[in-house]
């Protein structure tokens, strides 16, 4: 049997050390507790006397920022415009996955009336502050 190279057992106690790390650190910090469960849930919306059920799938936060920066124009002073019913609007055609008038689309969404809108706007999260604390409670220092 021919005898393995100084290279070869370096790499090996390398992927030892790595995979040992990782297996530490997986005690500490737990990834899965803090991924989006992309599951389709169930929602009953009700408009006055009338409910109904929509299917929602939940926004990441990755896509929540993404909709937020479509939504956000600067001007020629350099201040910033947030349009809350393009985010509106676009944060409910890439949630609503089932819902009892078809696909959610633009012209859906411009035709209905404030009823409708109030009880679908619920659906929405919130475009700023939720989550956002003033100091730094959950950070500590390393």
């Amino acid at each position: 049997m021919p005898k393995r190279s100084q290279v070869s057992e370096a790499l090996e106690d390398s992927l030892e050390n790595t995979q040992e790390q990782t297996t530490k650190s997986s005690g500490v910090f737990d990834f899965d507790k803090y991924r989006i469960n992309n599951s389709p849930v169930t929602k009953t919306v009700a408009v006055e006397d009338e409910e109904f059920e929509v299917t929602v799938k939940p926004l990441t936060w990755s896509k929540k920022n993404q909709l937020l920066s479509k939504c956000l124009k600067w001007d020629t002073n350099g201040n910033t415009v947030f349009d809350g019913d393009a985010y509106v609007r676009e944060c409910l055609k890439e949630m609503l996955v089932n819902a009892p008038w078809g696909k959610t689309t633009e012209l859906f969404l411009i035709s209905i009336d404030e009823r409708l809108g109030n009880a679908l706007e619920q659906l929405v999260p919130a475009a700023f502050g939720a989550g956002v604390t003033e100091d730094t409670e959950n950070l500590k220092d390393g």
